[in-house]
């Protein structure tokens, strides 16, 4: 099925509304599921070079960039919700827009997760070219477009606790999600210049490692 972009619920919601923190715990244990965390964890370090600081586009909360940091990684975050209580204080939070910061050429890495699926095909190749000015890594972890996958989420999310919110936006992101190399073409990471490498798992994650090639 084609891509679909329609309105997530969590974006009509104030940081601070109950909906809202209920949808984030549910994205926790969604993170938790797909192993989204772990899958960072392992990737990210072996491809940054000493000294290299990698920002995490749409942060959320920052439980990611924040369990990074927790080992070591230096990973600072950018989105637009404001800085969470608990966020290390060695580490830099940009609040804003990601189609206006202006920031990315302080960075060779970038992190994304659950966020590039949010986008047209027409916005992620402006984010792209403002990315590719300094990326050297790319890193994307996102839902695979599967109906399969919508038919589990609405069958066990409840079971689960997940709210009408969480039902809602997890049915929309995966009709926005991604397949085969969609992704790295929408972003303009093309096969002269960058090493590009996409897969899926049973789970419903869609995965990418880009790196530029020397």
């Amino acid at each position: 099925m084609p891509r679909i972009l329609q309105p997530e619920l969590l974006d009509s919601l104030p940081p601070d509304h109950p909906d809202a923190q209920h949808n984030r715990r549910d994205l926790q244990r969604i993170n938790r599921l797909m192993g989204n965390y772990r899958w960072f964890a392992r990737k990210l370090p072996p491809l940054l070079r000493p000294g290299e600081i990698a920002l995490e586009l749409g942060a959320g909360t920052g439980e990611l960039a924040g369990s990074l940091a927790d080992r070591g990684i230096a990973v600072d975050a950018l989105d637009l919700w404001p800085t969470p209580t608990t966020w290390p204080a060695n580490r830099r939070w940009h609040r804003a827009d990601l189609q206006n910061f202006v920031g990315y050429g302080d960075y060779p890495v970038f992190l994304g997760n659950l966020i590039f699926h949010q986008f047209s095909d027409d916005n992620l190749g402006a984010l792209g070219a403002q990315l590719r000015a300094s990326a050297r890594v790319i890193l994307a972890c996102e839902p695979v477009r599967r109906t399969l996958s919508q038919t589990f989420y609405r069958l066990f999310g409840p079971l689960m606790g997940a709210n009408h919110v969480s039902l809602h936006d997890a049915h929309v992101s995966i009709a926005a999600g991604f397949c085969n190399d969609e992704l790295p073409r929408a972003l303009g990471l093309t096969s002269a210049d960058w090493n590009v490498h996409c897969s899926t798992t049973a789970l419903g994650a869609y995965r990418m490692i880009a790196v530029r090639r020397s």
